[in-house]
């Protein structure tokens, strides 16, 4: 028999498709790798705004983990936007009970309008009790000042930065490039060295989704068998050519196309 890939998702819903679950499950869908999800929050958004919020009750984002890994199984797994105090601990928790491997935590804390999605109490239980569970920690520059409670403003902070968050649990750190100037360069540390994973800045509106879909591709190729550094520097390669090949859509911030390598 040919073993399937598994790859869970546990994250908000996107009614506007760009990010979030639906992104994810797009990600995981390109890579060849079959794709289950857990919804912490259904969003009505679009390419404009979030408009608002309703968080799933912690029960029920239990009960969806667990549904699915005790039948379907998971290879490797990933979360994204986490809404509240009590779901980040829900879900770190039932990571641990279940013993969830290769998780990718994509610490989302705002929308790309400005939308606020995780407070400060939150991002304490985030740090303190689902950091140390990850293998892979993927923040851009203000979720990376936010879980060391400063500002980074020069390659030394950043590097500062990532050797600080490995301490905080995770395996391997990767401080993303893309709200710096010049060109998008990912910063990795596995707490001995540092890797950069440099990049062309592409000129596009339609960036919706960015960091969800390069922790989803993560997740997607830990789970066919990839290592760590081979998967984030293939992640950044099929983000780049998704943003290369996303057309206009919706009269804000539109996105990617996740599926351009078969057009």
């Amino acid at each position: 028999m040919i073993r399937v890939p598994r790859a869970l998702t546990i994250a908000g819903s996107d009614s506007g498709g760009g990010a979030g679950v639906q992104a994810d499950l797009k990600t995981f869908a390109a890579f060849g790798v079959y794709g289950t999800s857990a919804i912490v929050a259904i969003t009505a958004q679009n390419t404009c705004e979030v408009v608002t919020i309703h968080p799933v009750p912690p029960e029920v984002v239990t009960a969806q983990i667990r549904a699915v890994v005790v039948d379907i199984g998971v290879d490797a797994a990933k979360t994204g936007m986490l809404c509240s105090r009590e779901i980040v601990k829900t879900v770190a928790g039932v990571v641990k009970s279940l013993r969830i491997p290769n998780l990718v935590v994509d610490p989302v804390m705002t929308s790309k309008d400005g939308t606020v999605l995780l407070g400060p109490e939150a991002i304490a239980v985030l740090r303190e009790e689902l950091l140390p569970l990850a293998r892979v920690v993927t923040p851009n520059l203000a979720e990376a000042e936010a879980l060391v409670g400063r500002r980074l403003t020069d390659p030394e902070a950043l590097r500062q930065a990532a050797r600080e968050l490995r301490e905080m649990g995770p395996k391997l750190v990767v401080i993303k490039g893309g709200h710096l100037p010049g060109s998008p360069t990912e910063l990795l540390y596995d707490g001995a060295s540092f890797t950069e994973f440099s990049g062309e800045r592409i000129s596009t509106r339609s960036d919706h989704g960015t960091g969800c879909t390069f922790s989803a591709a993560i997740t997607a190729l830990l789970a066919i068998g990839r290592e760590p550094e081979i998967a984030i520097s293939e992640a950044k390669a099929y983000v780049a050519g998704a943003l290369k090949a996303s057309r206009p859509l919706g009269g804000g911030r539109g996105p990617l196309d996740h599926f351009y390598r078969f057009r």
